[in-house]
């Protein structure tokens, strides 16, 4: 199965949060999924470990 890319667009409406805020996260928060360069100018986010983001962060608050 291949890999699904998200756009930080993709990504911020995912979360329903401004397209800055992915950044912001990938900066701030280590557990945060970084971003993966795939081409010059084309960055995006592998929905795999955003799930897995996800998944880690609601193991956390229960």
């Amino acid at each position: 199965m291949a890999d699904i890319y998200l756009s930080v667009a993709q990504v911020a409406a995912r979360y329903s949060v401004h397209r800055t805020t992915p950044w912001r996260w990938s900066k701030a928060d280590h557990t945060f999924p970084k971003p993966i360069a795939l081409t010059s100018g084309c960055t995006r986010w592998k929905l795999a470990d955003l799930e897995a983001w996800e998944a880690a962060k609601s193991s956390d608050a229960t």
